[in-house]
């Protein structure tokens, strides 16, 4: 085991120049997928190791249920943490296990419980022609194939969020207060953008990036660069809809300024407070390239690279722990 057990609890830094770099210089659609996948990759190695070192520290337990070969003073002697690491990586297993399932809990309740508070509301057809007053919005027929249904709530508050459904279906939910402080087509982008959510399944990649935030604080700043760049990824999505980034930017600005809390937090929603400017700026910017990678950029290809290796190392990293540890107690548990 050695120093490799410990290496993948701190190589998460070096994802943190491509979190960066990636959600400026990258296709936000591009970003959001790569930096989910990384820090999935990252945060299963972190917990592994955790779960390695626990196994040290669970051998001594009194009672515990593995064989007590694995507590012999040989087998102490060969693994190279004393039962105290043992001790402490069980508590921190503890916690993460802990922040994971509340992280879900919390996912799961605002869901459900905003399903069940729009109840048998109607769903309505969401628009494509450009609107002209809240109630051209709720009349307006949809486009083959049908888009999420959109629920306009009578409420002075305004929001407007995706709310991801049980299976594969979803609702735009949107308060009268919010359509009232848009013009025609900035309604239309606001839904175009929320659609974008729905139809990309970004919930489950914000989910992905909160668990990893829970399994290992250094994950943090991707867990933000992945929320940014899938208002980033809505947000093309709903200018290639309307036609004209110009009216994104400004729906969003406007939605900025007079939205209020969201009643379904953890929600992707229109207009986050803390990323807007970001948001506006790229839309007034230059279409981000399509492909893959974007032309050669020597900062971002180091950052790629540097992320690469730690997660690379990483991943090897727990490999040879969990093979070192299975030789090890392997070896002192009787046939």
């Amino acid at each position: 085991m050695g120093v490799f057990v410990v290496l993948p609890l701190v190589l998460p830094l070096t994802a943190w120049p491509m979190s960066r770099l990636a959600e400026r210089r990258l296709h936000p659609r591009t970003a959001t997928v790569l930096l989910t996948a990384v820090g999935a990759i990252l945060a299963v190695c972190s917990t592994l190791c955790l779960a390695l070192l626990g196994v040290v520290g669970t051998a001594q337990l009194p009672g515990n249920p593995l064989p007590d070969g694995w507590a012999a003073p040989e087998v102490r002697a060969a693994v190279p943490y004393d039962e105290n690491v043992g001790f402490a990586a069980i508590g921190v297993l503890a916690l993460v296990a802990t922040a994971c399932g509340h992280t879900l809990w919390r996912h799961y309740r605002v869901r459900n419980g905003a399903w069940r508070a729009l109840g048998d509301l109607p769903a309505e057809p969401a628009p494509t022609p450009a609107p002209t007053t809240t109630s051209a919005i709720r009349a307006t027929s949809t486009e083959p194939p049908a888009p999420p249904a959109l629920t306009v709530l009578p409420d002075e508050v305004p929001y407007a969020y995706a709310l991801p459904g049980r299976a594969g279906s979803g609702r735009v939910v949107v308060s009268d207060a919010m359509l009232a402080g848009l013009g025609a087509p900035e309604r239309r982008a606001l839904v175009a953008h929320e659609q974008a959510h729905l139809a990309g399944r970004h919930h489950r990649y914000l989910l992905a990036s909160r668990l990893t935030a829970s399994a290992n604080p250094f994950l943090r700043p991707l867990w933000t660069a992945v929320a940014f760049s899938a208002e980033r990824w809505a947000d093309e999505e709903a200018a290639r809809e309307v036609g004209s980034r110009r009216v994104v930017a400004t729906a969003v600005g406007k939605a900025a300024l007079i939205s209020g809390p969201s009643p379904a937090p953890g929600i992707a929603g229109f207009a986050a407070v803390g990323p807007v400017p970001r948001r506006i700026a790229a839309l007034l910017g230059p279409v981000p390239p399509a492909r893959l990678w974007p032309p050669a950029d020597g900062s971002l290809y180091a950052a790629a690279l540097i992320a690469a290796a730690g997660t690379a190392a990483s991943a090897l990293s727990s490999l040879n722990a969990a093979v070192a540890l299975f030789v090890v107690l392997k070896a002192a548990t009787p046939l």
